[in-house]
């Protein structure tokens, strides 16, 4: 476990609002109000958040704690981790850079982001849609949000991930200095983006940080959350369902057909993965055994059946030789309850288009 650590001043990152604001200001504005508003009941508005979609479909937190542990060498160094995965057709490859975390004995450790970083910045995703605390700067082209890291903690408290401030302090460190590079096409690629998981994370002192945890953090998005804002290409989802899941996988099948399965209805047709796909595009099944991966995606999706994700599962084995499975085809059956979010999300997305749209001309 680190100890409390020095993070990037962020000087240049606006202070977050003392009171409500009355004018455009990088905390308050038509692009930022967009993204906080949602298509719901009132009562139905914790349980919501917005899904990135490319950004989160890059497999980018799929390298377990104990999985990093094997790969360290004996001076605590992680290579830089090469990952291929598809999107939307398009092949893509992600470089990630890990974080160097000084540890309390003085020694340092690599880290990549994995499971705990990842419901941290989720977390601070959900956040960033309160009142006075999201931000997003045209100008400068950045977002971001302003919080406690007493907020954060009772944030993922509530959602079933308790976390001790030394825990959370060190997902930040790790989210603030891990690069990923995203490149399109085969081999090296023809474009990039590149940037840290957080581009600049602001705290206090070291010392008022022991003594207040209500002190004010300031944490910028990537520059695809950032994208995502201002182009409205996010997706209303269930946050709630979501976090309540109790697997890597799990979750992220969840926004998966939260970003994809658009078309959901009860009549429709169901939507297809095969198993080659998943395991692709999260690099999250990575047991020696291929039975013991498959048994791995087979109770993701118990658990999103449970939880009124997914109404129903058709499973196909496709076969080679002496019965060998090579393949998987899974066809998911939508819920009533995820229908009825997917019709709100689209005719919510369709409204933050218009009003978008209207802002421009």
């Amino acid at each position: 476990m680190t100890h409390l650590t020095e993070v990037s001043p962020g000087d240049d990152l606006p202070l977050p609002p003392r009171k409500k604001l009355m004018s455009s200001s990088p905390y308050n504005n038509s692009q930022l109000d967009l993204f906080q508003t949602f298509l719901c009941n009132p009562n139905e508005r914790e349980k919501l958040s917005n899904t990135i979609d490319i950004w989160d479909s890059i497999p980018r937190y799929s390298v377990s704690r104990q999985e990093q542990n094997k790969r360290r060498d004996a001076n605590g160094v992680l290579p830089i981790l090469a990952i291929q995965f598809e999107y939307r057709g398009q092949p893509y490859i992600a470089r990630i850079q890990p974080a160097r975390i000084e540890e309390p004995d003085g020694t340092t450790r690599d880290y990549y982001p994995s499971a705990s970083e990842e419901l941290v910045e989720d977390a601070l995703r959900k956040l960033a849609l309160r009142q006075n605390q999201g931000f997003f700067e045209k100008e400068k082209y950045r977002s971001g949000v302003a919080f406690s890291l007493y907020e954060l903690r009772e944030e993922l408290s509530a959602r079933g991930h308790t976390r001790s401030y030394q825990q959370i302090i060190q997902s930040l460190t790790i989210l603030q200095r891990s690069h990923i590079e995203l490149r399109v096409g085969e081999g090296r690629g023809e474009g990039f983006l590149a940037a840290n998981y957080l581009p600049t994370l602001s705290a206090v002192s070291r010392k008022r940080l022991v003594e207040d945890p209500g002190a004010r953090w300031i944490a910028q998005f990537h520059p695809l959350v950032t994208q995502s804002i201002d182009q409205v290409t996010y997706r209303q989802f269930n946050y709630e369902v979501m976090m309540s899941l109790p697997t890597q996988l799990a979750r992220w099948l969840h926004k998966q057909l939260s970003i994809k399965f658009t078309f959901a209805g009860l009549a429709s047709k169901p939507f297809e993965m095969r198993y080659s796909t998943i395991k692709r595009d999260s690099n999250l099944l990575n047991r020696g055994r291929e039975v013991d991966n498959r048994r791995d995606v087979d109770e993701a999706f118990e658990e999103l059946v449970k939880k009124k994700v997914l109404r129903e599962i058709k499973k196909t084995n496709i076969t080679q030789g002496r019965g060998k499975v090579v393949e998987v085809v899974y066809e998911l059956f939508p819920s009533p309850e995820f229908v009825k979010e997917m019709k709100a999300s689209n005719k919510r997305a369709l409204n933050s288009k218009a009003a978008y749209t209207g802002t421009l001309r």
